[in-house]
């Protein structure tokens, strides 16, 4: 393989997690996680971990860089560029492929172009560390909103309020929950009175559609603006077809 890391993005509620899965599964990969949430321990509904997609065929595929520290704490894009180069690191140590998967592009681009936090309040980048393959998952503009729709009613069935009230209960402040945004954000003006539930509903879900259309934004600025080639492939396609997709490129 021509390539140091094979990245795997996309807004939210492409299949992603799935797509990395399998494709490591396939090529005897692991997952490292490039969320900038899913690192916070007991955020497991409201930050999409989906644990279930990390069994292929009844076989665990392992998965870096989820629940590194407790719900409450402070993490950032520094810390997180430290945390990927061990995974990285250990993952390349034992003869394994390194999948990058996730939709927080920052955090992508940090650890593939190598920005540099340190030397002053705005990043600049180093010349790019790693050879990249990066596939994006991508879904027409109505597609991804009624699976960003659906998604959200089933994570409110399975249980997201009660995990934001856990959270609540546990003692991470409300400022915390409002922080982290999205889900957190208008569960805990829900759960404080802010907002009714219909109102909360509603409002999160445009949130989260103008959240992808961010992200979105953000990986176009990739590809177009700077220098980082992507190859999109269409989400709407069964997942068998995206791997052997994938495939094709390595």
């Amino acid at each position: 393989m021509d390539f140091d890391i094979l990245v795997i993005l996309g807004p939210t509620a492409v299949g992603k997690t799935a797509l990395a899965a399998r494709v490591c599964a396939q090529i005897g990969g692991e997952v490292i996680s490039a969320d900038s949430r899913q690192v916070y321990r007991g955020m497991d509904i409201g930050t999409g971990k989906d644990l279930a997609d990390y069994v292929v065929d009844g076989r665990q595929v392992p998965c870096h860089l989820i629940d590194l520290v407790d719900a409450g704490a402070r993490y950032n894009v520094a810390l997180y560029q430290k945390d990927f180069r061990k995974a990285y690191d250990d993952v390349r140590r034992r003869g394994k492929v390194p999948v990058l998967c996730g939709g927080s592009g920052l955090y992508i681009e940090a650890v593939i172009k190598g920005f540099d936090f340190k030397s002053s309040p705005v990043a600049y980048r180093s010349p790019p560390v790693l050879r990249v393959l990066c596939v994006g998952l991508a879904l027409p503009r109505e597609l991804r909103r009624e699976r960003i729709t659906a998604r959200l009613r089933q994570r409110l069935d399975n249980g997201l309020v009660e995990e934001a009230r856990r959270l609540l209960q546990s003692g991470v402040t409300v400022d915390d929950l409002l922080a982290y945004g999205l889900e957190y954000k208008y569960l805990a003006l829900y759960l404080t009175g802010k907002l009714s539930y219909d109102e909360m509903t509603a409002q999160l879900n445009t949130a989260i559609h103008q959240f992808a259309k961010r992200q979105m934004t953000w990986f176009r600025g990739m590809e177009q603006r700077r220098g980082v080639p992507i190859h999109w492939i269409d989400a709407a396609l069964p997942v068998a077809e995206l791997v052997e997709q994938v495939s094709a490129l390595m």
